[in-house]
């Protein structure tokens, strides 16, 4: 029995082990932060509202951005809904009665091919500070909310449901307890949901809502109409409802979506676009809806009526009426003349339309690309470059330094951005788009970051902007199928090899001037019709033409001729054999039309692959994640840890074994024990969809599909703690290699704080701690160098430095930080300087908004070998720290050793004068005694401090601490040889402090006594 009992126990504690090796806890990834870069270019925006009492606030909500506020008339934006556990949003409104109100619906309330769900409604009272959730959480996509404009608690919501299945928790809800309880008050069935819904002006009782029995299928532009879509009124504010018809088209003639809109000014008046094939055009009735009449037919101003379907009237004239479609079109004439109002060649794609009912010339305008406000009728709109909700499909990176992100966005064409911005910030001049087609994959050359592939297929050169369609056919012939988004991508082993997949597989080995074809068709040839397709199932489905296409494909980096594929009808095929042989690997879990999202071939071991399986399109919000580990002959699911969140991307750390990450409709994961093992790596960025992430060198890159790019920086922490087996009292990790790079080297005067911009890498070398307890006492960091001098100390018992009565706003100046005893973990930053001197800050005129650091007072160090040592409760903790110069920086190692000397030179000779200057000044205070004489030669010793980085002719201790301060700037401002005249300036200064200080040792030996 004694036996059997130590085995239990021997058997829970290695389980409990194991268990605290594999997940761990949150607390010691609290320090890493997310960093996000831009670009500021809007993305697909669908809710707009603003506020009549206060005509400069307006709200937005953007497909997988959240919801966003301005206070000045759309200058600048801020989110806030972040800490929301969704930010798929289909409309907001702000209750007419009260401005504080604020209802918010989720799920993109729209259908096409590409798109994101939601979990219900969200309701704010105090103008968006803080939300809480208000149910209708299966309804997925709520495309409208109407807000009773007598009664904040009465509102209609219009659910659309599952785009891709069926469901019961669609049509029209009401409450009238401001979300308590919901009444669902009209509902046809599981197929039929609501996409609009409005109550009359003048009277809350008369209630217009669409139903539209729309659905998206399983396979690329698979799209459905069922028969009980239409325009349906009740007039007694929700209870009954009729269906309005008379004029209209019907479902047997096409109809699809309506969108329609009621005139403040005279309520009869209506307005919709309808969505019907030959017979869909703008329609207007003027007896409430009872009737319809046709009144243009062209489909500048009604098409693609499933995507845009909005009209909107002037709230003072009902002859006044806007319609948003690809480009917003104006009529004064009641619906009969219609004049562009606003748009660009290429179709911006509006969306919604917010019209100010106390002045119509105030107009919110949401479209693709964001979000614009005019103010003037038109005249003039805000700009959409300053909302960071790019949608983005993959992200990749280049080997410039610093790196560059790349991604093609949704609606708007292609990206190039930097990591790192040597302004300080990355602002509009750090991106330009590469020459890509908005859906498509962008991949630099490995051996050259000037150029660019991407699409289907392009190559663009940055040094001339030019683009070249290197496709495989020049003219389509209908050989190939391609969808929306084809890989393409470069051999991690043969830098010249670049792949390119459509329903087969092509690579070339000189940049597309030929191409080869290295598969056969690797889709389906026959399929099963998955069960969300429902009614619409039809045995002419199993017979349609094959639609599936390659959706990702995975080199090996191990194994030239080991190339994994995925296609987004379900099936992953292998090859190693460089493409002459393929063998389906597909496990048997992976149903027809299971988009194999993406491939990871292992870069440990050959026969292992990890694959990201979103089935989302077959109705499935569960995540799917499969590893094989011998050639794909059977695999395992590896999700536990992950909620109910499809994944769109896997991927794993080149460098350390068993560290994955995972890309989810709202977060990032990680796993520390190869997948066996999830937990949250979202920290500090809101939910939305994480379409792709790599890992480039130490960072975290991931693309979202509504938020623009985020960084991780510096994951190095993640990796030691993949390979820690025991949770410690105190850790010190080993520190990345540092780069000593300029934060900025601007210029000139700082860009205006409202302008947008991404953020810098944290400035300096990060040395991650972590403490579990706090510390009973102080806590400090050291650096020494490689012959084990001290040369930075910091404490937890430090104070912030003074900040002098500056003539600058405090809000440009960066936040100060403090070495930290609290438990927890603990990024700190060490700015590769020595101690800084004890004088008055100065700020550059090339400031950053919030991150403007004091001028340096003190010298770089050289590059080479540090150690860092922590001590905690009096025990040291050590690990070596590499500085390493900016690999652009061509100066030698001898220039830069000698800028170092003659640097530390004039800084510590101006430490030991500005202390003899002080010295002098406590005598001449002390003393009362001294002679005239005396005084006088004090006075020429000491001297004075003039004009910062200035000295008088007269040597002094005062003229040669502004003189050290002079050369010394003057050695440090670039990571350049000193100049001859530099040295020179630094010797003689040097010449003469010696000595004056020998005179003064002298002089004070024989004439002073305190």
């Amino acid at each position: 029995m004694r036996y059997k009992f130590l085995l239990y126990v021997s058997l829970f504690l290695l389980l409990f082990q194991t268990t605290v090796n594999a997940q761990k806890d949150s607390g010691y990834l609290s320090a890493l932060k997310w960093r996000m870069i831009g670009p500021f270019r809007g993305g697909r925006t669908v809710g707009a509202t603003g506020v009549p009492q206060q005509p400069n606030v307006f709200y937005i909500g953007v497909n997988n951005g959240g919801v966003w506020k301005t206070t000045d008339y759309g200058r600048t934006w801020k989110p806030i809904f972040d800490s929301q556990p969704t930010g798929s949003i289909g409309d907001v409104a702000v209750a007419a009665s009260n401005p504080n109100t604020v209802y918010v619906a989720s799920g993109e309330g729209i259908q096409r091919p590409d798109l994101s769900v939601g979990n219900g409604m969200y309701k704010s009272t105090d103008a968006g500070k803080t939300w809480s959730h208000l149910g209708l959480t299966d309804g997925q996509q709520i495309g409208g909310i109407a807000i009773d404009p007598t009664n904040e608690n009465r509102v209609f919501a219009a659910v659309l449901g599952h785009p891709y299945g069926p469901n019961t928790e669609r049509g029209v809800y009401r409450t009238t307890d401001g979300g308590k309880t919901w009444d669902k008050v009209l509902y046809k069935d599981e197929n039929t949901g609501a996409v609009q819904v409005v109550i009359d002006p003048k009277d809350p009782n008369t209630v217009y809502a669409d139903l539209w029995a729309g659905r998206q299928g399983p396979w690329e532009n698979g799209e459905w109409n069922g028969p009980e879509s239409g325009l349906y009124k009740s007039t007694d504010g929700g209870n009954t409802w009729h269906k309005l018809t008379e004029g209209l088209p019907t479902v047997a003639q096409g109809l699809g979506r309506i969108g329609f809109c009621v005139a403040p000014s005279d309520p009869k008046r209506m307005y919709a676009t309808v969505d019907a094939g030959d017979n869909g055009g703008m329609y207007r009735s003027d007896d409430g809806g009872e009737h319809w009449k046709s009144i243009s037919n062209d489909g500048r101003y009604w098409g693609r009526g499933s995507d845009f379907a909005e009209v909107k009237v002037d709230p003072k004239n009902e002859d006044i009426v806007y319609t948003a479609n690809v480009v917003v079109w104006k009529s004064t004439d009641g619906g009969y003349h219609w004049k562009d109002y606003r748009g660009a060649p290429g179709g911006d794609d509006y969306h919604r339309i917010w019209i100010n009912p106390d002045n119509p010339n105030v107009l919110l305008i949401v479209a693709d690309q964001g979000a614009i406000i005019t103010v003037n009728g038109g005249e003039s709109f805000s700009s959409w470059h300053n909302q960071p909700t790019a949608q983005f499909y993959h992200v990749s990176t280049d080997n410039a330094f610093p790196y560059n992100v790349y991604g093609a966005q949704q609606e708007s064409g292609s990206v190039g951005i930097a990591s790192r911005s040597m302004d300080g910030a990355i602002n509009f001049r750090e991106w330009h788009p590469v020459g890509v087609e908005e859906y498509g994959y962008v991949a630099p050359d490995p051996l050259d970051p000037n150029i660019i592939y991407g699409g289907k297929i392009t190559r663009y050169d940055k040094r001339t902007g030019q683009v070249q369609n290197i496709a495989p056919e020049a003219v389509r012939s209908g050989k190939y199928r391609f969808v929306r988004t084809a890989p393409v991508l470069f051999s991690p082993i043969d830098p010249k090899t670049l792949y390119f997949a459509g329903n087969l597989l092509f690579k070339t080995n000189n940049g597309g001037h030929s191409w080869q074809q290295i598969s056969p068709d690797l889709t389906r040839e026959t399929w099963d019709i998955p069960a969300s397709v429902g009614i619409y199932t039809t045995d002419a489905l199993k017979k349609m033409p094959r639609r599936g296409v390659i959706y990702t494909v995975a080199p090996s980096p191990k194994d030239i001729n080991t190339i994994w594929c995925g296609t987004d009808d379900g099936y992953i095929q292998l090859t190693t054999d460089g493409g002459k042989t393929w063998n389906n690997v597909t496990p048997a879990a992976i149903s027809s039309w299971s988009k194999v999202s993406i491939l990871e071939a292992s870069h440990f071991e050959i026969g292992t692959a990890y694959a990201a399986v979103n089935r989302i399109r077959c109705d499935d919000q569960h995540p799917h994640i499969y590893k094989t580990t011998d050639g794909g002959k059977t695999w395992k699911e590896i999700v536990k840890g992950l909620p109910e969140d499809p994944i769109n991307s896997v991927k794993e750390d080149p460098q350390t074994k068993g560290l994955l990450f995972a890309g989810s409709e709202r977060a990032t994961y990680v796993s520390f024990d190869n997948g066996e093992n999830w937990q949250t790596l979202q920290l500090n960025m809101p939910c939305t969809s994480i379409r792709d992430l790599v890992i480039k060198d130490d960072d975290l890159v991931v693309g979202t599909h509504g938020r623009s790019f985020w960084i991780l920086d510096n994951i190095s922490v993640l990796r030691q703690l993949a390979v820690s087996t025991a949770l410690k009292n105190v850790v010190l990790y080993k520190p990345q290699k540092a780069i000593r790079i300029r934060f900025s080297t601007y210029p000139d005067t700082p860009l205006p704080q409202e302008e947008p911009a991404g953020q810098n890498p944290p400035d300096g070398a990060m040395i991650d701690y972590y403490l579990k307890e706090p510390a009973t006492g102080e806590v400090t960091l050291s650096i020494k160098d490689s012959k084990g001098n001290t040369i930075r100390t910091f404490s937890s018992n430090d104070q912030p430095y003074s900040i002098p009565p500056v003539n600058i706003p405090l809000y440009w100046i960066r936040p100060q930080q403090l070495l930290s005893a609290t438990a927890g973990a603990h990024r700190f930053l060490w700015d590769m300087h020595y101690t800084p001197l004890n004088t008055p800050p100065a700020y550059p005129i090339s400031a950053v908004y919030g991150n403007t650091a004091p001028e340096p007072t003190a010298p770089w160090v050289m590059p080479g070998t540090y150690t860092v040592v922590l001590t905690v409760n009096g025990k040291a903790y050590t690990q070596s720290l590499t500085v390493a110069m900016d690999p652009r920086v061509k100066t030698s190692l001898k220039d830069l050793q000698d800028q170092h000397d003659y640097s530390l030179t004039c800084y510590n000779d101006r430490i030991k004068a500005a202390a003899y200057a002080e010295k002098i000044a406590g005598y001449k205070k002390a003393a009362t005694n001294l002679t005239k004489e005396t005084l006088q030669e004090l006075n020429a010793f000491g001297g004075s401090v003039g004009r910062r980085r200035s000295a008088s002719v007269d040597i002094s201790f005062g003229s040669l601490t502004g003189g050290f301060d002079a050369v010394q700037h003057t050695l440090q401002e670039a990571d350049m040889p000193p100049t001859e005249q530099a040295i020179t300036a630094a010797k003689k200064l040097h010449d003469n402090f010696l000595q004056l200080e020998q005179k003064w040792l002298a002089f004070e030996k024989k004439n002073l006594k305190l």
